[in-house]
């Protein structure tokens, strides 16, 4: 079984808690108005100069303190939620179009080890109006405004995955699918997004009458968004590549590369953009990420892109944002 403590021989819990607890309240500040408006705007204001009352910050930290404590239980991971294994579709698809999977885990105040955020954006059952989502930075407002992708289809596929997406590139042979996942059900999401990248699950998305695609593990390039569960809780289960095919992947949630470096050991695949450090996982990071892919651009050129995408919209500078976006290094410190 594998097993890591919460943050493990990273960062002592009280600069960890600060730290979560500013990015949480500065992100919530910037997309209220982004919910609204619903449009992809430059930031104004900068995660490093933002001022927090040390009130709030108290709270938070007790708070997530808290949290910490209720979930030291000897019980199985992400209790009550029951993670359901997936296998592979044998439906067929047409190959010679190339395809991308994101999976989102909505923010979700009730159901997530975070500091809680406005009601709105952090209802985890309400696709529409949530941070990783529906707000202006989030997957779905941000790529339904690029010039670089078409929305084609939307759909709603059960109780978990709440809202999925069919984008079409505007001039290369690319579909992106983007999944939406009850925020409630984020052990799922995390579980889902580890079997596609193992090849153990993979499955299509009927477009249309002519035209059925891959995804999950018959996706070229997968992608993880949202709330770094695993720094709570831990998976009872080794991914291991199933097809000896290297995916690509990119994971765009709070030091990403330490807590889901032991289940992508054995899954064969390819870290193209993923964290060393606390950071917001919105949309613009992996656009522009995207944009290099689908150019076959390499690993470093991809993540350059990324970078600059993070350090111009969360005003952090280029050195700020490459501290915390990197590539490679499965085995890396």
């Amino acid at each position: 079984m594998l097993f890591h403590s919460f943050m493990a021989n990273y960062m002592d819990k009280i600069t960890r808690l600060l730290f979560c607890g500013i990015f949480l309240l500065v992100c919530t500040c910037q997309n209220k108005g982004a919910a609204k408006e619903g449009v992809p705007q430059q930031r104004e204001d900068s995660i490093r100069s933002v001022q927090v009352d040390s009130s709030v910050i108290d709270t938070a930290m007790e708070a997530m303190v808290q949290k910490e404590e209720d979930n030291t239980s000897d019980e199985d991971p992400f209790a009550g939620t029951p993670v359901t294994e997936r296998r592979e579709q044998h439906t067929q698809f047409d190959s010679t179009y190339q395809s991308i999977h994101i999976f989102v885990a909505l923010c979700d105040n009730e159901n997530q080890g975070i500091v809680k955020v406005p009601a709105s954006i952090g209802n985890g059952q309400k696709p529409s109006t949530n941070l990783y989502w529906g707000c202006g930075y989030g997957i779905k407002t941000f790529f339904k405004k690029s010039a670089e992708w078409k929305l084609l289809k939307t759909s709603t596929i059960n109780d978990t995955i709440m809202e999925r997406l069919v984008f079409k590139h505007a001039s290369q042979k690319y579909y992106l699918v983007a999944d939406a996942y009850n925020g409630k059900y984020i052990a799922q999401c995390i579980s889902d997004f580890l079997s596609s990248s193992c090849g153990r699950w993979k499955d299509t998305v009927h477009v249309n009458d002519n035209l059925t695609i891959g995804c999950c593990g018959n996706s070229q390039l997968i992608s993880y968004i949202g709330h770094d569960g695993l720094m709570e809780h831990i998976l009872n289960d080794r991914f291991t590549n199933t097809d000896g095919k290297k995916r690509d992947v990119i994971i765009l949630a709070c030091v990403s590369k330490t807590h889901f470096s032991p289940y992508l050991e054995p899954a064969n695949v390819n870290p193209i953009v993923w964290t060393r450090h606390f950071m917001a996982p919105e949309a613009y990071t992996i656009h522009d990420a995207i944009t290099g892919y689908v150019k076959k651009e390499s690993n470093q050129e991809i993540l350059d892109r990324a970078i600059k995408a993070y350090a111009t919209y969360q005003k952090c500078g280029i050195r700020g944002a490459k501290s915390i976006l990197v590539t490679g290094g499965l085995n890396e410190e």
